[in-house]
């Protein structure tokens, strides 16, 4: 029996990584193959094109990020305090990210979603449909929240997405200055979002 290939997901992971080192426009099915180590014909066997490989580079990525999320969101951890271990394991997760590559990279998915916004609306759709998934985390914990009449009642949606937008804004300036310190007050900014809707319920 021959022996199983991997380079299905030796591509996938060098299109993740080569995305998040660089960009979606500047990395080339070469650059891909190479990092990959895979020949070219096998990418093709594969993927018809970068942007399909792309879409399931993106796929596998979110599986595992929602994977933790579903971990941090339990409804066994107190509301507030599941958007605050987000920002905890976000700081965490980019200083490993920080080590590994020798620099802050920031999120993937706003990085190249601004990137190819105008530009593939196929790739563009997926990246909405990960980060509206994102939200449902927040507006989950804010609705507990309110159930438990820790935060105002009202709705959800713009505080969630109020947050996700605090969050990759201060994770895009982190990348740009590759300064991790950006992504360690997310957790304060959140806070003090939190603290303002707290006030709010007792005014």
């Amino acid at each position: 029996m021959g022996r199983t290939s991997d380079a299905r997901e030796r591509l996938i992971g060098a299109m993740n990584e080569l995305i998040w080192l660089g960009s979606y426009g500047s990395t080339s099915v070469d650059h891909i193959c190479e990092r990959a180590e895979v020949r070219k014909g096998s990418f093709y066997h594969y993927f018809p094109g970068k942007a399909d490989l792309a879409l399931a580079a993106i796929d596998e990525a979110a599986i595992e990020i929602f994977a933790t999320l579903d971990h941090i969101y339990s409804p066994t951890v107190p509301p507030l305090e599941r958007i605050r271990n987000e920002a905890r394991w976000g700081y965490e997760h980019q200083a490993k990210i920080t080590k590994r590559f020798g620099r802050v990279l920031g999120c993937p998915l706003f990085s190249l979603g601004a990137e190819i916004g105008t530009l593939d609306e196929t790739l563009c759709l997926k990246v909405k449909e990960i980060l509206d998934k994102h939200l449902h985390y927040y507006e989950s914990a804010l609705r507990d929240a309110q159930r438990e009449k820790l935060i105002a009642p009202g709705p959800v949606a713009p505080v969630a997405r109020r947050l996700l937008a605090y969050a990759e804004g201060m994770l895009t300036q982190a990348r740009i200055n590759n300064d991790l310190s950006y992504v360690k007050e997310i957790e304060q900014g959140f806070s003090a979002m939190l603290d303002i809707l707290a006030l709010r319920k007792k005014a």
